[in-house]
């Protein structure tokens, strides 16, 4: 992330917005189960409401700083940091997972797909994913400047997530942003 992206998610502002507008908004109608996986906590914007949905929230983080910086401000959660293509959990571990705009930070579709695969892997039978992402469009483009920034497109969703095991795929489009709702039967 650059320094831009740094300074914005670690803001009041963008908490506020996370918890007020865009968690409840990928979070309606889910129950997310007992142990959630926060892929890509980056500076926490969604950590503590996880940890108040749920009995147990582990954050995945790759950056080291933004870990130790989360874990000791949330303690509620436990945060590892890791490699969402490269999951460090055994299988069938969550009950769910949910990605907020962390999934057009990995460096190839690949990667996403990857990443797909293994929050398939790590989830249990019955488990829902849920990410949060922004379209592809020239203002997300300049705010990503000299960061890292892979669109994930709508179109062919359904396909990726099938192909790594996902049911049940639901994609709903709102203001430059939109919700994957996605379940392992």
């Amino acid at each position: 992330m650059n320094s831009f992206e740094n300074w914005f998610c670690a803001s009041g502002f963008w908490r506020y917005i996370t918890e007020r507008k865009w968690l409840p908004w990928a979070l309606e109608g889910t129950d997310l189960g007992e142990h959630v996986l926060e892929v890509g906590a980056g500076p926490g914007a969604a950590t503590a409401e996880l940890a108040r949905r749920a009995r147990s929230v582990t954050s995945l983080e790759y950056s080291h700083d933004f870990c130790v910086r989360l874990q000791t401000k949330v303690n509620a959660a436990s945060v590892v940091q890791g490699d969402a293509s490269v999951l460090p959990f055994a299988s069938q571990t969550f009950t769910s997972a949910i990605a907020v705009l962390v999934l057009h930070h990995l460096r190839s579709s690949d990667a996403q797909d990857r990443a797909f695969a293994e929050v398939f892997r790590v989830l249990k039978p019955g488990g829902i994913f849920v990410a949060l992402e922004i379209q592809d469009s020239w203002l997300t483009r300049v705010a990503h400047f000299r960061s890292t920034f892979v669109p994930v497109l709508t179109g062919g969703l359904n396909v990726r997530l099938c192909a790594a095991g996902f049911s049940n795929i639901r994609v709903t489009n709102r203001n430059g942003g939109f919700r994957v709702r996605a379940e392992r039967i």
